[in-house]
């Protein structure tokens, strides 16, 4: 089992900056790719970036690809997405996710645990 925990989110003007942090406990951290994703209202939950355990591999939303940077800190059990160039497209809750797999995926379901999320609100 593991417990995510998002942090970092909050109310930003837009081109303006956030970075989230996502705080994983009750397991081997370093097993596990991990990911990011949000839902706006109204909307389904989408898929922003994923990092391999590694840290070796990265993949990105279109939409967010050159603005927003995923990384991960193994030894603090932590992952991180660096947010540029906010625009109020962005705003959602966003959520850190563990996969089962070692592998970056964009695949929902390849994810087996989630953070309660966190809110990011971009004004214009």
């Amino acid at each position: 089992q593991v417990q995510l925990v998002e942090s970092g989110g909050g109310l930003v003007q837009a081109g303006g900056s956030l970075r989230l942090s996502c705080a994983a406990s009750g397991h081997t951290f370093s097993v596990y790719a991990m990911g990011w994703f949000r839902q706006a209202p109204g909307k389904e939950r989408e898929f922003v970036a994923a990092i391999s355990w590694s840290g070796g591999n990265t993949d990105y939303a279109d939409s967010v690809k050159g603005r927003f940077t995923i990384s991960r800190d193994n030894a603090k059990n932590t992952v991180y997405l660096q947010m540029n160039s906010l625009k109020p497209g962005d705003t959602a809750v966003y959520y850190c996710a563990a996969s089962r797999l070692r592998v970056a995926s964009q695949r929902f379901d390849q994810y087996a645990y989630w953070g309660q999320g966190t809110q990011v609100t971009v004004s214009s």
